[in-house]
């Protein structure tokens, strides 16, 4: 069995594919042990652990746990919400005797399309988890929007990271969003953090109930085809826990059929990335080197 570890912005998704799966708060993953995977399979059946861990920005290829500084991190600031679930699963796996990869986000420092890097933070790393999941069912060009309390969207092309666009730069999800005009008054006047501002950007917490949705789908087809540009003829997917709900919203925007995955699609992503490190000995995967 190979695990796959989402670091999800409010809870943690441990799968081993489809029908072998099981999450927990990010605040319950706090006395996380080894021993809860067996909810999934005995703990000796475990060949290999994909895991993704915050932003994922200190390095840019999949790496051993055990081979990573900071648990693969710049700096633990910055833009998100800081409770020590997904530390305390990073330290348990890394301290275990499974073997274990950790995957990188999208940065300044990946193999992306070099004008992406205008942008110091591209996706987090559970993104290349979701691209995998959803490549190996629509083909080597695709668009991804990941809809849930953020939103972040993605482009694969010619089976590549070609670039993506994340939460603090263009479309709002339910709950953060980048900093408008108004944001930023209150971060100069001191009433608020940057964090705190993209905290309460998205639209649960900036239009009214009926106007939300709407909202949501809009600006996730907007950024779906801002990265139609660089591939025109790509398939579009989105995932995450409200893709669902503005789908007919965003392929009526678009005009062209979507394809919509759950909240499992980057857990079940990481697995399959464990599945080509430890089964397949893949040297890269959509074009993020492999280190041993």
């Amino acid at each position: 069995m190979f695990i796959g570890i989402d670091h999800g912005t409010s809870a943690m998704r441990f799968s081993g594919g489809p029908g072998h799966r099981f999450k927990m708060r990010r605040e319950d993953a706090v006395s996380f042990e080894m021993e809860d995977l067996e909810e999934i399979c005995p703990l000796d059946e475990i060949e290999g652990i994909a895991l993704s861990y915050s932003m994922g920005d200190n390095f840019s290829a999949i790496t051993p746990v055990r081979k990573l500084s900071n648990r693969g991190l710049v700096s633990r600031e910055g833009a998100g919400k800081h409770i020590g679930g997904g530390t305390r699963v990073f330290d348990r796996v890394a301290e275990s005797s499974i073997p274990a990869v950790a995957v990188p986000g999208l940065h300044r420092g990946s193999p992306t399309d070099p004008r992406f890097r205008v942008y110091s933070h591209q996706a987090s790393p559970e993104k290349v988890g979701i691209a995998l999941r959803v490549t190996q069912d629509l083909g080597r060009d695709v668009v991804i929007s990941d809809i849930s309390s953020n939103t972040v969207t993605l482009i694969v092309k010619d089976g590549r990271l070609a670039g993506a666009l994340d939460a603090c730069i263009f479309a709002p999800g339910t709950e953060h969003g980048a900093l408008d005009v108004d944001a930023i008054r209150k971060i100069d006047r001191g009433e608020i953090s940057a964090n705190q501002a993209f905290m309460s950007a998205g639209v649960n917490h900036t239009l009214p109930p009926e106007e939300r949705l709407p909202a949501l789908g809009l600006f996730a087809a907007m950024e779906c085809a801002a990265l139609l540009v660089l591939a025109p003829h790509a398939r579009v997917a989105l995932s995450g826990s409200m893709a669902a709900t503005v789908a007919e919203t965003v392929q009526s925007l678009l005009g062209r059929e979507i394809t919509v995955y759950d909240e499992w699609c980057a857990a079940d992503g990481l697995s399959l990335i464990a599945r080509e490190v430890f089964s397949r000995g893949a040297g890269t995967i959509l074009g993020l080197s492999v280190n041993r």
